[in-house]
């Protein structure tokens, strides 16, 4: 596989780049985060795939339309999850109740569930090692279902997203230490949820 040429070119100097009308900048960024965004939106909305892949792309579309108005004075990831975050609460908002999520719903182009996709099962695995992983999978889906809001919105963009605290505190408008406390008892809500998977569950951290 060719390497990447962007590999070591950071977010914000793509950004400037496609600013500038360097196209193959943006789609760099686009193949970097596309992933996360997707993962993220995925379970913000209760793991439906086509609502998800529809966000996702209007997300993207929103960084093509408002390019300009992005300043280098934030990291963009910050702004690029601000801009799912913000898309997620619309969608949520507009179906006015939440629906509980099928973890049996089939994503459309790899035919994996939920479950199986919340859990990474490395390529040779076992087939007992993949029953488990599967297993888990449900019960970390589930665990995050019963999360409040504000706690699994934290978490994701902590463990799906990989963002720091910081730039976390920045994206949902709340202090740092609200931030990192939502996380901790997000922590301990999951390891409580899971019960037999609470060595897993303290993994996260």
């Amino acid at each position: 596989m060719a390497r990447d040429p962007f590999e070591s070119v950071g977010d914000e100097v793509l950004m400037r780049r496609y600013q500038h009308g360097d196209a193959a900048a943006f789609a760099a960024l686009m193949r970097r985060h596309l992933n996360g965004v997707y993962n993220f939106l995925a379970r913000q909305v209760g793991g439906r795939s086509a609502v998800a892949e529809d966000l996702a792309q209007e997300v993207f579309l929103r960084v093509v339309e408002r390019a300009r108005e992005f300043k280098h004075e934030a990291r963009f990831s910050t702004w690029l999850y601000t801009i799912a975050r913000n898309l997620a609460i619309d969608h949520l908002r507009k179906a006015s109740l939440r629906r509980h999520p099928s973890l049996d719903e089939q994503h459309p182009a790899t035919g994996t569930t939920l479950g199986e996709r919340v859990v990474d099962v490395h390529p040779g695995a076992s087939g007992e090692r993949m029953a488990a992983a599967s297993e888990l999978g449900e019960r970390i889906g589930r665990a995050l279902e019963a999360l409040p809001e504000e706690q699994r919105e934290v978490f994701l963009l902590r463990e799906v997203a990989r963002l720091p605290f910081q730039e976390i505190a920045a994206i949902t408008g709340a202090p740092e230490n609200t931030v990192k406390s939502r996380m901790r008892y997000a922590l301990e809500r999951l390891q409580q949820g899971l019960e037999d998977y609470a060595d897993e569950a303290r993994s996260l951290r």
